[in-house]
């Protein structure tokens, strides 16, 4: 996320670029936009296909699905902090595109190998290292892009729109990746991902390049501090982090442990999988909606605030019941937890765009998802062990305890006394 100019709202984008708000560069970013939607569904698809894959084709174990989980996002935590250094010395646009192209090719191997009689459940935790490693060099560059082309005063409403979007995404991809299943069978699900991926690659690149590679020559460890100790000492950006980190722990621990649970304790159908999935998005759906009006009406900082405590509800819905009850106690808490998340990081997303300065902003956000994106496959690789060692039902239970330190932590900072998060750097 960066700062685009904050004093007006004929900000450039670039030489040669046209001024944020135009027309063009209102095109500009509904290209951006389609490209994020189109490779989101696609992303959400395999998102249910990939470890129903590991559970009806490969017989997974909860350990198993825990180091999937793990493989997925591990790559934050090994090139999180120098990714955001490295983007700001490469033309974005290209980047992007080379991650899309990237993982398209990784995740089209899998039914190639399938077709083959060659899957194995290596191949599968390799390609979900591979599309994690891609994914932390897309999302930086891809955060860095946005505020370039979108003024200030319209900045948490194109926030707002995105989660909106990929709430919308979540419920629709996952839905349409169950019943895919079911209907295809869990690996050739896989190639609606490739397209998705590919048709993104086109679409960025006709976007502009709007952002002049660095020419700084300080060392790489030099600017990864530089970006850590701001982020870290900042007395309202730091806890935001912390915050965020605890929220992302027990979304890796919910992401070993929620297909398999309803597969195996719920005795879900995998179609049926797929829609208890996308309850999530309805939940980033109705949060993204709401963010923009809630945040002018009692204050950005407060909505953050209220949105941790509303996400410790959800988890605590979520292992309730069995059968139909528990079918519908997932979908609800799935929904309310979802719709917390949404408020919390969207307001405090916004606030890092708007308050670091810019030559600071990829950094930023590097070091902000090496730790908080970081904790997440290590909350699937423990939530992995402990779902085979206590039971699933009982792992989502002790997940529940642990969202309490989402709104604990803001309420220890300086952030319980702010109306709003502080939009200058």
């Amino acid at each position: 996320m960066t700062g685009a100019d904050a004093s007006s709202q004929t900000t450039t984008v670039g030489d040669g670029l046209p001024e944020a708000g135009s027309p063009e560069a209102a095109r500009i970013f509904w290209r951006y936009w389609g490209a994020l939607t189109t490779s989101n569904l696609g992303t959400a698809v395999t998102g249910v296909a990939l470890p129903l894959t590991a559970v009806l084709v490969l017989d997974a174990t909860p350990f198993e699905m825990g180091l999937l989980a793990a493989a997925a996002y591990v790559a934050w935590l090994v090139i999180g902090l120098p990714a955001g250094a490295l983007v700001q010395r490469y033309p974005l646009r290209r980047v992007q595109v080379a991650m899309d192209l990237l993982r398209a090719a990784a995740v089209l191997s899998l039914p190639l190998a399938w077709w083959s009689d060659r899957l194995t459940l290596v191949h599968l935790l390799g390609v979900a290292l591979v599309i994690s490693f891609a994914d932390v060099v897309f999302s930086v560059a891809n955060m860095t892009f946005l505020p370039r082309v979108v003024p200030k005063d319209e900045l948490q409403s194109r926030n707002s729109l995105v989660s909106g979007t990929y709430a919308v995404t979540q419920m629709g991809g996952p839905s349409i990746g169950g019943v895919a299943v079911q209907l295809l069978g869990a690996v050739p699900t896989f190639l609606v991902d490739t397209v998705s991926y590919l048709v993104s690659a086109v679409l960025l690149g006709r976007l502009p390049d709007v952002h002049e590679p660095s020419t700084d020559t300080t060392p790489i460890r030099d600017r990864i501090r530089e970006g850590w100790h701001f982020v870290s000492r900042h007395p309202v950006m730091g806890p935001c982090m912390w915050d965020a980190t605890a929220t992302n722990f027990v979304c890796g621990g919910q992401m070993a442990l929620f297909a398999i649970y309803l597969v195996r304790e719920l005795d879900a159908p995998a179609g049926l999988v797929g829609f208890l999935l996308a309850a999530e998005g309805i939940g980033s759906l109705v949060g993204a909606t709401l963010v923009p009006r809630l945040s002018r009406r009692f204050g950005s900082a407060r909505l953050a605030l209220v949105g941790g405590f509303v996400s410790v509800v959800g988890a605590f819905l979520i292992p309730v019941g069995s059968g139909a009850v528990g079918w519908f106690a997932f979908a609800l808490g799935n929904v309310v937890f979802a719709g917390g998340v949404v408020l919390l990081s969207t307001t405090t997303r916004t606030y890092r765009q708007l308050a670091t300065p810019p030559e600071l902003l990829s950094r930023v956000m590097a070091t902000v998802r090496f730790v908080s994106w970081g904790a997440i496959p290590v909350g699937g690789l423990v939530f992995g062990a402990l779902g085979g060692w206590i039971g699933l039902r009982e792992g989502l239970v002790v997940l529940a305890v642990l969202s309490l330190a989402s709104p604990a932590i803001l309420l220890a900072s300086p952030v319980r006394h702010l109306r709003d998060f502080p939009e200058e750097p």
